[in-house]
């Protein structure tokens, strides 16, 4: 079985709607996932913005999530630890998810979902590891992945 990622907020390709984002809730959407892969020990999911001026800008990484669970509910957002699953520091310089808010006079944004299968927890990891080091320490351990790919626009 393939590993899939899917949100019932917005369809592959669509649109993400403005409670997502900056300019509403600022708040993660909800996912799920199917097709854990044996050895599977842990999850990674990031959102990315390859889209932005300055190069990728990193907008989430949420890690060590149990691969037991079939998705995450919404509602992560910029207000430090959950209590349940691990954030990195986000290049808003925050913890936790912050969502798209590309400048107003940009044409949309295409924003990367990825989920990772690792074959181990992200271990350790300092109270200030970025989203950037999260994916570089999964990356050696990284069984499988998948991707969403959104769309938004201000």
């Amino acid at each position: 079985m393939t590993l899939t990622l899917s949100s019932s907020a917005f369809a592959e390709g669509g649109m993400i709607p403005v409670k997502y984002t900056c300019d509403g809730e600022d708040r993660s959407p909800p996912f799920s996932w199917n097709g854990i892969p044996d050895g599977t020990r842990s999850l990674l999911l990031v959102c990315d913005d390859p889209d932005a001026p300055g190069g990728t800008f990193h907008h989430w990484a949420a890690f060590n999530i149990p691969p037991e669970w079939g998705g995450l509910a919404p509602g992560y957002g910029p207000n430090g630890r959950a209590p349940d699953i691990e954030q990195a520091i986000n290049d808003f310089r925050v913890r936790g998810y912050r969502g798209p808010c590309p400048p107003r006079t940009h044409k949309r944004h295409g924003y990367q979902f990825r989920l990772s299968a690792l074959s181990e927890r992200i271990m350790p990891v300092s109270q200030d590891a970025d989203c950037v080091e999260i994916q570089r320490l999964a990356f050696a351990i990284e069984i499988e992945s998948t991707e969403l790919v959104a769309f938004f626009r201000r």
